[in-house]
């Protein structure tokens, strides 16, 4: 049995825990590099300690230059980065990889703060996790942003190209164009895309769009898909009323038009 307190600077103490010792997964291969981004040495150990019982392989470092400077040395298959740290903060880590950062990211911020995440989702990240947190959610998040990068992976080599009007995205090589100009998403934001595309004139619910896109089910307040969209209509210059463009059909959720001939 694992028992352990989280203790979280911004909000004093938080107890968590955790009843059960995680079950050893057999079908596991190689275990998956985790990069721990976060200056809480202590929440460190504690979850590089339950993420290892886990089969995940961690390495930790406490501040954005080193986390920069890990990356360029190392592959990882998912960086946890805490958006509150000394000297590089984790959204300047994120401005310092750009968009086009290929390993997902999922960010660490704390509770209620929407500017945060909002900004942490427009830089790049994949995904966020409010402070305080239980460790059980955590693998969670992170066992649905990998599933997800592995079916990318497993898809083959035969490019699978959508086109609807001036958008064209290629799944094969991860592209985006519009009218033949590369926009550069982050990861999340192609799913998103990717989605409306597939559905192309009809509509998509905020929560399918979440469980599919993000790989979690829609809490309450959660704005995430709103800010994806938003993001994607800036990127690929959809202007409203114009064809296509991404509509919010109230209360049911968002449609990629079909565009005319």
């Amino acid at each position: 049995m694992l028992r352990w307190a989280l203790t979280v600077p911004e909000y004093g103490v938080s107890i968590m825990t955790v009843t059960s010792t995680p079950q050893a997964d057999p079908s596991a291969a190689r275990e998956p590099r985790v990069l721990l981004v976060d200056d809480d040495r202590e929440l460190c150990q504690m979850l590089s300690e339950y993420l290892d019982a886990e089969h995940f392989d961690v390495k930790s470092v406490h501040d954005g230059s080193d986390a920069l400077a890990e990356l360029q040395l190392s592959d990882f298959e998912i960086v946890i980065l805490d958006v509150m740290l000394p000297s590089v903060g984790g959204l300047d880590v994120l401005r310092k990889l750009g968009a086009s950062y290929s390993t997902p990211i999922l960010m660490l911020t704390a509770r209620g703060d929407d500017v945060d995440r909002i900004v942490g989702l427009e830089l790049g990240a994949d995904d966020y996790l409010s402070k305080p947190f239980n460790p059980r959610e955590l693998v969670a998040r992170i066992r649905a942003i990998l599933r997800r990068a592995s079916s990318r992976s497993t898809r083959g080599n035969v490019p699978d190209e959508l086109m609807v009007g001036p958008i064209t995205l290629n799944s094969g090589t991860r592209q985006v164009h519009v009218s033949g100009k590369p926009a550069a998403l982050t990861g999340a934001e192609f799913r998103v895309l990717e989605l409306l595309m597939r559905s192309a004139g009809q509509v998509i619910s905020r929560d399918s769009m979440t469980e599919q896109a993000l790989g979690r089910k829609l809490a309450a307040y959660d704005r995430s898909i709103d800010t994806h969209i938003s993001n994607l209509r800036r990127k690929l210059d959809l202007e409203a009323g114009k064809n296509p463009e991404i509509k919010n059909v109230r209360g049911s959720g968002y449609m990629l038009t079909l565009a005319h001939a």
